[in-house]
């Protein structure tokens, strides 16, 4: 992690319409995100963790606030720019890891080239770069159905990156796979972080959060704690321990 700030969000809040009531799935939410740091969200069901998250990559609009990325208020950008943007910048991994069950690694990872008009003569080798990462390059050709589920999500975690993203979104992405996997999983997305990479998960599990630099945690659609009062003392071997722990 170093100083530079890349996420801002300022009072943000978001509100969904039930017939005449008003659910505050966030409520005025101000957090700040730097450069290579990896951080958790947590919080009960229905606290709005996913909701930040799905907000934060673009997915749902909020309903008022400020979101500064970069410099930049994306909430002025057109659908459009905003649509390029999230191609262009950020990177998703889900639970499920969504690939296509009858393609190759291959084409699963070139789609989000192909939407961010990569040229041909250069999509392999952003690919293999993008699989290199995560130690799957040998799976390149492979159809994806035939993956384990660790690798299944190791893939998924290529696709994310493939684009070269500043921000990695994971959505509960260790919550089918089994304890080793996930120890790898985490472990990865830590590598990453340590590359630049910004990486912001939702997860229910604590002993993920506690692989994290940072645990935001969030009650009632509101941020509780933005985990900085928890840092002070964390080094890279306190973090190396802490996934530890994942292992069986």
């Amino acid at each position: 992690m170093d100083n530079e700030l890349i996420i801002e969000i300022q009072d943000l809040t978001k509100d969904y319409y039930d017939g005449g009531n008003v659910i505050q799935a966030l409520k005025a939410a101000n957090i700040k995100i730097f450069k290579g740091e990896m951080v958790a969200i947590m919080g009960p069901s229905g606290s709005g963790k996913s909701t930040l998250l799905y907000v934060l990559g673009l997915l749902h609009p909020p309903t008022s606030g400020v979101y500064i990325f970069k410099g930049q208020n994306i909430l002025n950008f057109s659908r459009e720019e905003q649509a390029l943007f999230r191609n262009r910048e950020l990177g998703f991994v889900f639970q499920s890891c969504d690939l296509l069950a009858n393609s190759t690694v291959f084409e699963n990872l070139e789609l989000p080239l192909i939407y961010a008009e990569s040229d041909r003569s250069v999509r392999r080798k952003k690919i293999l770069d993008a699989l290199g990462r995560v130690g799957l390059s040998h799976r390149v050709d492979h159809w994806s159905n035939r993956l384990s589920g660790g690798e299944r999500q190791r893939a998924a975690i290529a696709r994310a990156l493939v684009n070269n993203p500043s921000l990695i979104l994971g959505d509960e992405p260790t919550g089918q796979l089994d304890q080793k996997n996930t120890e790898i999983v985490v472990e990865q997305l830590r590598e990453l972080a340590k590359q630049g990479f910004t990486v912001i998960l939702v997860t229910h599990e604590e002993e993920i959060g506690d692989a994290c630099d940072r645990v935001i945690r969030i009650r009632d659609g509101s941020v509780v704690s933005d985990g900085f009062e928890d840092t002070e003392n964390i080094t890279d071997e306190t973090l190396r321990e802490r996934v530890a722990v994942l292992a069986p």
